[in-house]
């Protein structure tokens, strides 16, 4: 049974554990700006390190403190924030700013520019940030990549152990040490159990672009190359209890969730994303996405599957894996 705890709930979320949590970054547990020492009076930009018109956001690589003399590398992500139906009426009134541009016949192109309140950029900050965060968000040529079963054995998974990446702050989350205001939903069995958390990526003020992101509570399983049909019924508890409480919580039924895997993931440490289906989520793609749906159809064939079949994700150029798959001419 999942726990059921209650934040300000209306009477038909009394099955769920809710509040009114805030996005979060999926590789690491980020403070808020007034403990972590970050602000902007101390930074300055050094390189853009991605940017794309098309989805109004980006990537920045920049330096904190260099008056002090201990300058640190920082990632700040722009990026414009969604219209919300609510705000409309306030977005074009008379206060508004409305500049022509063009006109054609009963055509036209202005400047609109509303007031402050409406300017928001959802503003995302990694700081201190590493080598590893700047390789991450900078535009590179991508390689697709078709492991074996034996080049998990061989290549990937010894990749894996000589990294030893630290998922401490995915730990936090499961042991309730950070962001439990967070917290959706939660099956707190230790084998079987999970928890429901906003991704960073939504900014919860609108569902349209519905994000979430199910951390399992059992360790071990680091991705989906480790499934076998012995962790059916935690997927099980994952698909119909999350597709449960977002419909309680957000009036989205499963018939609109895209419910995946991401494979490589960004973390080691199992978790499930849950996103609208009209939203074209990153890493939605057929090259990394696998429906969790399918997974448990597979895993019901065979116990043993993903172990045993070819998988096909993508790589940037400077990742030290594709380095690996190249000295072992897979590539």
């Amino acid at each position: 049974m999942a726990e059921k705890v209650e934040s300000a709930p209306g009477p038909e979320e009394k099955k769920l554990k809710l509040s009114e949590p805030a996005a979060r970054e999926p590789e690491g547990n980020q403070a808020p700006a007034e403990r972590s020492g970050f602000n902007l009076n101390g930074f300055s930009v050094k390189k853009i390190l991605r940017e794309s018109a098309r989805d109004k956001i980006v990537f920045i690589h920049g330096k904190v403190g260099q008056d002090c003399g201990e300058a640190q590398d920082a990632v700040v992500i722009l990026e414009k924030t969604p219209f919300c139906e609510e705000t409309l009426p306030q977005l074009l009134n008379k206060d508004a700013d409305l500049r022509l541009q063009m006109r054609n016949d009963i055509y036209s192109t202005h400047h609109l520019y509303p007031l402050p309140s409406f300017n928001e950029i959802k503003t995302t900050v990694v700081y201190p940030a590493t080598e590893k965060h700047l390789k991450k968000y900078l535009k590179q040529e991508m390689y697709l990549i078709n492991e074996t079963a034996d080049d998990y054995k061989t290549i990937t998974s010894p990749y894996l152990q000589s990294q030893a990446l630290s998922v401490q702050w995915v730990y936090n989350i499961l042991e309730k040490k950070a962001e439990v205001e967070r917290i959706i939903y939660e099956n707190p069995d230790p084998q079987d159990g999970f928890l429901l958390i906003p991704d960073l990526k939504w900014n919860q003020k609108q569902v349209d672009d519905l994000y979430l992101i199910a951390i399992c509570h059992r360790r071990g399983v680091k991705s989906l190359r480790d499934l076998t049909a012995e962790h059916l019924t935690m997927l099980r508890n994952i698909l119909q209890e999350g597709q449960v409480a977002i419909a309680k919580r957000y009036n989205i039924p499963q018939s609109q969730l895209r419910i995946y895997f991401h494979y490589q993931p960004s973390y080691y440490h199992l978790h499930i994303h849950f996103t609208a289906l009209s939203y074209d989520a990153p890493g939605s793609m057929v090259e990394r996405a696998h429906l969790l749906s399918s997974v448990i159809e597979n895993l019901q064939t065979d116990p043993e599957y993903y172990q045993k079949r070819t998988l096909t994700f993508a790589l940037k150029a400077d990742d030290p894996l594709l380095q690996s798959f190249k000295e072992a001419e897979r590539v």
